[in-house]
């Protein structure tokens, strides 16, 4: 009892390290033509938006169109690192069980 604990405890302090290096990713996305780029972190936290061409503001529909396909791009993107890094640490954490998290 107390060893499966301590594998909690350390599963525990991994995914605490997991979160905060996640937090130092970076990713990109972008609209077609990458009009609007959205930066977002492997956390899913939105750091910015980048309008590259201006005139994209004067059309009020593109623009939402755009900000969405971009952000959903960055989001994706973002989800493919988390997902990465949660596999790793799950066959790190529990050998031969990694194949559940695929």
């Amino acid at each position: 009892m107390f060893d499966m604990m301590k594998k909690l405890q350390q599963a525990q302090e991994e995914m605490k390290k997991i979160k905060s290096r996640l937090d130092t990713i970076s990713v990109e996305g972008s609209s077609p033509e990458g009009k609007i780029k959205v930066s977002i972190t492997g956390n899913r936290k939105i750091k910015g938006i980048t309008f590259v061409d201006d005139l994209i503001m004067h059309d009020k529909d593109q623009l939402e169109d755009y900000l969405v396909l971009a952000m959903n791009d960055a989001i994706e993107k973002a989800d493919q690192i988390n997902e990465a890094e949660m596999k790793s640490a799950a066959g790190a954490m529990m050998p031969g069980m990694g194949g559940l998290f695929k």
